[in-house]
Parts: C-alpha cells; structure tokens; sequence
C-alpha cells in the first residue's frame, strides 16, 4: 500500500501517524526554543503550541516557512484571545494565535501565540510572508483592536466604519447598539470596476436612511424626521 498521495500542488504528500507527528513537534520545539526563545504553552493539550516573543515572531514565521525540514507553507489562521477574567490567568490579557502546517507533510503542524499586553496591543505583522494574512490581521484588529505592526492597510474588515470599539473583546457590552450613518465607501469602487469589465449593474446601493424606529431605539433624529422638520418650517 502506498504511503504518499498527490497534493493539489502536484507533490506527494507524506501521510502522518502518532510517531511522525511526535518526532515533527519534538524538532520544532528545539529549534523554536533554541533559536527564537520559544517555550511551551502549558495550556495546549492537543498539538505543540510554541509561545514566542513579539520581537522573534516575524522571523520565526520565515524560518518555518522556507526551512527545507519543516516547509510550513500553510497558514491557516490568525486570530487572537482575551483572557480577561479567565480563570487562574496571571499573563498578558491578548495573545495572537498562529495555525500553521505543511501542505507536503501531514505531520507537519503546529501553533505560535504570542502574548500581547493590554497597555501596547501589538504585535509584528506577517503579510509580507503571507498574502492571506492581509485580511486575517484586519480581521483580527477589527475585532480585538490588536495592532500589527507594519500592516499597509490596517482597515476594518467585518464591522462598519463607522463602528467605534472591537466586538470580541470581553468588556464590550454585548447589547451595546451603534449609529452608523453612512453607505460603505468601498461601494462606488466596486460599481465602477464592474462598469469597466463590462458588466451592467442592475441596482445601485442609496444612501442610508435609518427607519425612525431605529433611531428612536438609540435616542436620535432620523434623515427622515429632520427632513419633516425641515418642509414643516
């Protein structure tokens, strides 16, 4: 029976079982540990969870990567963790998680966190060594309000612009309701670029006009009551 299958990538990859996956962590960890400080996360019970320092992460990222033993070419996610009021917790309040893995051995997979203060919420951005985590670090600054440093384009990804705090932090208050009063500007330019590789665009966004019962829920003057207003004076 054959112990490799093809990959999308048009190599073999080499399946993993209990002995490859423990051999891969035990290399990882002497090399993560030796060259870029890294320790054990005492909390993981599943995997090899390596916690780095800030300053080390970006180059332990391209070592990983383009290293011919290890070849994490895979990163599936960033993401980060408020452990805010978590039980026994005495460390930094955020960590960024790392999932990383290669796409050519199946044994090859493991987690980077790196602890992040409350007072200085950041930590080195990685775009420059994959392209996907453009969006995931956006992401994740949406939510959290972690800071990567030296993204290009550190914008909000899933929330309004106009939408002030980050959902996913554990103070903030889950009710809490938001005015947001204008149309998302990325709307013209995609309505323009659809125009110009020719497509029709049957339907143009219009500009907001919250209900006058949304706004009575938040305390506000609705467009369309100010416009009443305006007709009657």
């Amino acid at each position: 029976m054959s112990q490799t299958a093809t990959t999308d990538l048009g190599r073999e990859l080499v399946p993993a079982n209990a002995q490859s996956r423990k051999a891969f962590q035990d290399q990882a960890f002497q090399i993560l540990s030796s060259r870029f400080e890294g320790i054990l996360d005492p909390a993981d019970r599943w995997g090899l969870t390596v916690i780095l320092p800030g300053p080390k992460l970006h180059e332990a990222v391209r070592f990983l990567r383009d290293d011919s033993e290890f070849q994490m070419d895979l990163l599936l996610d960033v993401t980060a963790i408020d452990y805010l009021e978590y039980p026994g917790h005495e460390e930094a309040r955020y960590a960024v998680v790392y999932n990383l893995r290669s796409q050519r051995n199946a044994a090859r997979r493991l987690r980077l966190k790196v602890r992040v203060e409350e007072e200085s919420p950041s930590v080195p951005s990685i775009h420059d060594l994959f392209k996907i985590a453009n969006w995931q670090e956006r992401e994740t600054w949406d939510q959290y309000g972690i800071v990567f440093a030296g993204h290009p384009d550190l914008r909000r990804l899933l929330n309004h612009i106009e939408f002030q705090g980050h959902p996913l932090r554990k103070d903030y208050p889950a009710r809490k309701r938001q005015w947001l009063s204008t149309n998302d500007p990325l709307v013209d330019p995609m309505v323009a670029r659809l125009k110009a590789n020719g497509f029709s665009v049957l339907e143009a966004p219009t500009a907001n006009a919250p209900s006058v019962e949304e706004t009575d829920l938040l305390g506000k003057v609705s467009r369309e009551q100010r416009n009443n207003v305006e007709k009657q004076s």
